[in-house]
């Protein structure tokens, strides 16, 4: 019997994918939380990976003199030799890497702080290192990216994936945007979709992006009908038609940057942050300043927190750049309680606006908006409000809020009058106890400034 060109291509490419895709992972769970000191949360391995007894690994050529870095360790972690791989998907996805020729520069700002902590919770538990690339084409390694699907953080947990792998979420904490434990479920995930789907990675990748039943629904289908049922063979959505091939795009431009015209930015093979033990509460702010930090620097480094405010229900490891882990530990001992965390809490009520809560605590309307990460004016009845401590109270030639009378006019909205004043309809139904429904001659009462 005589192949075709297509089935002769088809069937040598299979023949690779199972030949270098048998991984069997491990679904261990890092112990993160016996980190109480300052001391690096994890340890540099050995530079070179050698093959377990049931992974092949692939191992870029290395230059003579050429440095070590984190790239190059990336690079002897993957997997997969990418360049074996010839598809038209992943050419496609490497040229959209090339046409932004900042792309690297731009994301790898972000990736510095993470991507070594991803590497080496992947290389604790023998996963392949183009994983470590994953969060690159989720978030562009930002934690504080949020989906249209209100899929959020660096592996861009959905809420319910999220609480399936014990990511907490409520009003003070979202744990898919916690690094240490994002990136946990995340490795939970991926070693389960490779044990399901028997240490088919690209199967396990797919499934990471639309879901297991999604990926073993197209499996069952295509043996069904008799037809590979390999990555490069099923029918899947769109969106993960993409996912595996620009997966594997930035694993090639990662393996030969020089081939593609790529400049990776210089990353070393070290950590970044170590893990600080906190067991009671905590202004970020206050950290910022006892590690000699920026507040952007802390709150990028700990994202999970909605508030400015450390409050743990128990023992966290809050993360602190390396160099400056002993001193703000040292710091930390000789803070006083008056200063751990200098705020109040308030509950918004009916009828609340912030000029109200600012004159109420003797505080400028700044401070209060700057304390609780408030753009404009709105908030919600039931909301939680940080009240700081002994900001600076507003001028003593600050006008009073005065009452207006206003009778609705025919056509009137709340909406157009809202407008009209520029007040917030929430303020208006606040201050006149009505819904939606205006009659005309009806009188409505204003808090005019």
């Amino acid at each position: 019997m005589t192949l075709s060109p297509n089935a002769l291509r088809n069937g040598l490419l299979t023949l690779w994918l199972v030949v270098l895709v048998g991984c069997q992972t491990t679904t261990g769970t890092p112990d993160r939380s016996a980190v109480t000191s300052a001391v690096p949360a994890h340890s540099t391995t050995s530079a070179k990976r050698t093959a377990s007894s049931n992974t092949v690994r692939w191992r870029s050529p290395q230059k003579i003199d050429e440095p070590r870095t984190l790239w190059t360790r990336i690079r002897d972690g993957f997997l997969l030799d990418p360049s074996v791989i010839d598809n038209p998907r992943i050419d496609q996805q490497r040229l959209y890497f090339a046409s932004q020729p900042r792309y690297f520069e731009i994301t790898s700002q972000r990736a510095q702080r993470y991507l070594h902590y991803v590497v080496e919770e992947l290389d604790k538990r023998d996963m392949p290192l183009e994983l470590a690339l994953l969060p690159f084409v989720e978030s562009g390694y930002n934690p504080m990216a949020y989906s249209t699907s209100n899929a959020a953080g660096i592996w861009q947990f959905i809420p319910s994936t999220g609480q399936v792998f014990s990511l907490r979420q409520d009003d003070w904490y979202d744990g898919r945007r916690d690094i240490t434990a994002s990136t946990a479920a995340a490795l939970d995930y991926l070693s389960k979709l490779g044990d399901m789907f028997d240490g088919d990675w690209l199967l396990a990748v797919a499934a990471y992006n639309c879901g297991e039943g999604c990926v073993g629904r197209a499996v069952k289908r295509n043996q069904s009908l008799g037809l590979p049922a390999d990555y490069w063979n099923l029918q899947l959505p769109g969106q993960t038609m993409d996912y595996v091939p620009r997966l594997l795009a930035l694993a090639q431009i990662v393996s030969s940057p020089e081939q593609y015209g790529t400049i990776l930015p210089a990353l070393n093979d070290e950590p970044y942050f170590a893990q600080i033990t906190i067991r009671r509460p905590l202004d970020l702010y206050k950290a910022a300043e006892l590690a000699s930090i920026s507040t952007d620097e802390i709150k990028y480094l700990n994202p999970a927190f909605t508030h400015r405010v450390v409050t743990p229900a128990e023992p966290y490891q809050l993360l602190i750049p390396v160099e400056q882990a002993e001193q703000f530990s040292a710091a930390l001992t000789k803070l006083p309680d008056s200063e751990r965390i200098p705020f109040t809490r308030y509950t918004v009520r009916r009828g609340d606006n912030l000029s109200q809560i600012a004159r109420k605590h003797n505080l400028s309307v700044n401070a209060l908006r700057q304390a609780n990460d408030i753009q404009g004016s709105l908030i919600n009845v039931g909301q939680t409000l940080m009240v700081p401590h002994g900001a600076t109270p507003p001028p003593a030639s600050a006008p009073a809020a005065r009452k207006r009378i206003y009778t609705v006019q025919s056509g009137d909205s709340l909406y157009s009058i809202a407008r009209r004043f520029n007040v917030e309809i929430k303020q208006l139904r606040a201050w006149n106890g009505v819904d939606t429904h205006l009659k005309p001659g009806q009188q409505l009462t204003l808090q005019m400034p």
